[in-house]
């Protein structure tokens, strides 16, 4: 072998090994630039799924606000709607009641309520309140009532008719006035929903 070829020989071997060694080079400084570059882009990827999240749960929390918000304020329709329902509803009963006052069934009512009282008094004295509007009928209800321990007595003010009658020697107060029973009604009072053909 010549010198020359030596030459040659030796200039290829050295080019090869150094285009080995930078081929080695790049390729270890692109697995480096991919490491990089995948551990960026899963850093950013969490970060846009963080984004994301918190801007969803914010949606969310502003979401159930405003439904929150929604269903107090239906609440609050709902309840005033049913609160003047119940008072239209009442104020018809009222009205009914008034002319029930004026027929022979609430005379026959009142002698009913009478009967009631002095069987709870039996033979005891009982003092007997009419409303103060029914003071037209006290003396057909005292012939009505031949009882000898009873005494009427009419009201100061009115309680809507119907009777209050009080036993003193037992200190019993039986209250068969309609504003009481109307009162009860209202308190008891309440609407179950449902289908108007229900």
């Amino acid at each position: 072998m010549t010198t020359e070829e030596k030459l040659k020989h030796f200039e290829d071997s050295a080019i090869a090994k150094a285009k080995s060694l930078a081929e080695d080079m790049i390729r270890e400084h692109q697995n480096a630039l991919d490491k990089v570059f995948a551990d960026h882009k899963a850093d950013k990827d969490r970060q846009i799924a963080l984004q994301i999240k918190t801007e969803t749960d914010s949606i969310k929390r502003a979401d159930n606000m405003q439904l929150s918000k929604e269903q107090i304020k239906l609440k609050r329709l709902l309840t005033q709607r049913t609160k003047e329902l119940k008072e239209k509803l009442f104020l018809e009963v009222t009205e009914k009641l008034n002319a029930y006052r004026k027929t022979e069934d609430y005379i026959k009512l009142l002698k009913h309520q009478i009967d009631g009282i002095h069987e709870i008094a039996k033979d005891q004295e009982v003092q007997i309140y009419l409303d103060v509007e029914d003071a037209s009928l006290l003396e057909s209800l005292r012939a009505y009532d031949n009882a000898q321990n009873s005494s009427f007595i009419i009201a100061k003010s009115s309680f809507m008719g119907g009777t209050k009658a009080v036993i003193p020697s037992r200190h019993i107060l039986i209250d068969n006035s309609f504003q009481t029973k109307l009162e009860e009604a209202k308190k008891e009072f309440t609407f179950n929903g449902g289908d108007a053909d229900e």
